[in-house]
């Protein structure tokens, strides 16, 4: 299954649930700063994968994301879109 991590203190995250739900994508969500269990599972990822080394050079959080189940990170509602409208 496909992994949404995401914060509710983000203003990015509403419209980026927003598709996937218009799209009926199903994903576990990973609310980031619900625990610090949720976060460290998330730092793992970000932390070790190249898709989000950019995102990190800017300073951002890199949340939202879709982890899906091919391996591939999805950032952006346009992301989603390109993705899973074949």
């Amino acid at each position: 299954m496909h992994i949404c991590y995401f914060s509710d203190l983000c203003p990015d995250t509403a419209p980026f649930v927003a598709v996937l739900d218009e799209l009926g994508i199903e994903y576990e969500p990973v609310n980031i700063t619900a625990s610090m269990r949720n976060l460290k599972r998330f730092l793992v990822i970000r932390d070790r994968e190249a898709a989000f080394d950019d995102g990190k050079a800017q300073g951002f959080a890199c949340v939202p994301v879709l982890a899906t189940d091919d391996g591939d990170y999805l950032f952006t509602p346009e992301a989603l879109r390109g993705y899973f409208e074949h």
